[in-house]
């Protein structure tokens, strides 16, 4: 199949990001540690997927997000964390027949190119405070493209597969903006002083800093989009649960094992109309793909070329974490959500974490219900709903870190769910930011949710529950467009202020 240029060489993506193979540069190439080889590679590895319900006037819009480059450390320099040129991003969406199968019905692709105005400077990323995106000051420069990709079917029944690949580019040197440091980008900060903390999120899109507001972009056929650092979304008490702590109860205070620190994130406002409008449910994943082969003749300009090889790929958050099996970890990280059903749903229906957290006999096994969430392991998404409530600053009324355990539901009108439309305001429907991800999971594997109505954990108080006395993330979220928080800067963050 020959590619057109506008479409990024993106050379046979739906079969390059279904392959099992790994090539040896790919080797040098949540807890957000998910398998041991992409902790080699953090600018591919992606640390959270994000999905939900949201509505902008009058127009309603599936958001996407995607996170890599965990524990991006703000204080570092002269090098500093950015998008990588040689890693192809990409979100997937699954409409239809294609939901049950954990294939992508539709692709968005993100590729980046990074520029240095003056390489003669130990300066690399700034040369003095940045007043707008890309000026003077700004040395190091990303910019990127965004091409939607339709995976067409061929066929019914044994005959299934894909015919051919529709390219349609939606943007072009679309800008990213600078990184917090401090100083050289005060308008991050509060009170435009980059001694200051990082501002908290706003609910009017007038009230975003600069660098946010400049690098959200209008593009063709609807959809907005941006990418740049952010704080990072997730919170949650890591250190205890990986201490083999079953109580979670961590340190003498709450931890956040997030807190201070950035990750780089991709957010995109998807039309449902592009979708084939909103009464049904979709499935959302993320994958991080490199060319097969790298050549260092020269170490200053390797050169890459074959196939996109998938490296790494999230749907639900902690899957791969705490239900996969250290064997098949990289495994997971490398295959397509096709092989969910036979090879890693055995972890969902049995999950291991079960026992660990006391659960009775009778909840660990035949999971059904968790296999629903997690199999194949795409975040669904019922369109047909309402907008989700939005953690932000403050908080949407009725908004819960909990979801539906709660009291948080949106009405369906394409699924009974727990009765009269009722599903989950989040995570499992859909994931927003805010969502406690690690609660709801805790919540969940000591519920049986295979049964109507539901029976919750008996010792489960919605307005107390936490795991391991994180409650809240470290900085409040933005309550309109790109939603993920202001990244943190180097002189003044919460690394080791926590509450």
């Amino acid at each position: 199949m020959k590619i057109p240029q506008r479409a990024l060489a993106c050379a046979r993506i739906g079969a390059a990001l279904s392959t099992l193979l790994l090539a040896p540069s790919i080797t040098m190439a949540s807890s957000h540690m998910d398998a041991p080889l992409i902790t080699l590679d953090p600018s591919a590895h992606i640390t959270d997927v994000y999905a939900f319900v949201s509505k902008v006037g009058n127009v309603k819009y599936l958001t996407a997000a995607l996170a890599v480059y965990p524990f991006e450390e703000p204080s570092i320099g002269p090098n500093k964390y950015n998008f990588d040129d040689n890693v192809l991003y990409a979100v997937h969406v699954a409409t239809g027949a294609d939901l049950a199968k954990g294939e992508s019905t539709i692709s968005y692709l993100f590729k980046f190119n990074t520029t240095i105005k003056n390489n003669n400077t130990i300066a690399q990323s700034f040369l003095g405070r940045i007043k707008t995106v890309n000026d003077a000051n700004q040395n190091l420069t990303q910019q990127y493209s965004v091409t939607k990709v339709v995976h067409h079917q061929k066929g019914q029944g044994q005959g299934y597969g894909r015919e051919r690949e529709t390219f349609d580019v939606l943007g072009t040197k679309l800008t990213v903006p600078p990184n917090n440091q401090g100083l050289v980008t005060p308008d991050y900060n509060q009170k435009g002083d980059g001694n200051m903390l990082a501002k908290e999120g706003v609910n009017d899109p007038s009230q975003l800093d600069v660098y946010t507001s400049q690098t959200v972009h209008q593009i063709d056929r609807g959809y907005t989009v941006f990418a740049g650092q952010r704080s990072d979304g997730f919170y949650a008490n890591i250190q205890s649960i990986f201490d083999l702590d079953a109580k979670f109860s961590g340190p003498e205070r709450p931890l956040d094992s997030q807190a201070g620190f950035n990750v780089h994130t991709i957010v995109i406002n998807i039309p449902v109309s592009e979708l084939g409008g909103d009464q049904q449910i979709v499935g959302v994943y993320a994958t991080t793909s490199r060319k097969a082969f790298t050549v260092l003749r020269d170490p200053r300009a390797p050169v890459t070329f074959g196939e996109y090889v998938q490296v790494h790929r999230k749907g639900n958050p902690a899957f791969c974490e705490l239900l996969v099996a250290g064997k098949d970890k990289d495994l997971f990280t490398k295959t397509s959500p096709t092989v969910d059903h036979s090879i890693f749903a055995k972890y969902a229906l049995a999950p291991e974490l079960a026992p660990l957290l006391g659960a009775p006999a009778n909840l660990q096994t035949a999971r059904t219900d968790l296999a629903g969430i997690f199999i194949p392991d795409l975040i669904k998404v019922d369109l047909s709903t309402g907008p989700a409530r939005l953690a932000g600053n403050p908080d949407t009324p009725m908004f819960s870190r909990l979801g539906i355990f709660g009291g948080d539901t949106l009405t369906s009108t394409v699924q009974q769910g727990f009765g009269k439309g009722t599903v989950p305001g989040g995570w499992p429907n859909g994931r927003r930011f805010g969502d406690d991800v690690l609660g709801i999971a805790v919540i969940a594997i000591l519920s049986d949710l295979r049964i109507n109505p539901p029976q919750l954990f008996a010792k489960f108080d919605p307005s107390t529950f936490n795991v391991g006395g994180v409650i809240k993330n470290d900085i409040s979220y933005n309550g309109v467009f790109p939603y993920a928080p202001t990244p943190h800067n180097g002189r003044n963050n919460l690394h080791h202020t926590q509450p």
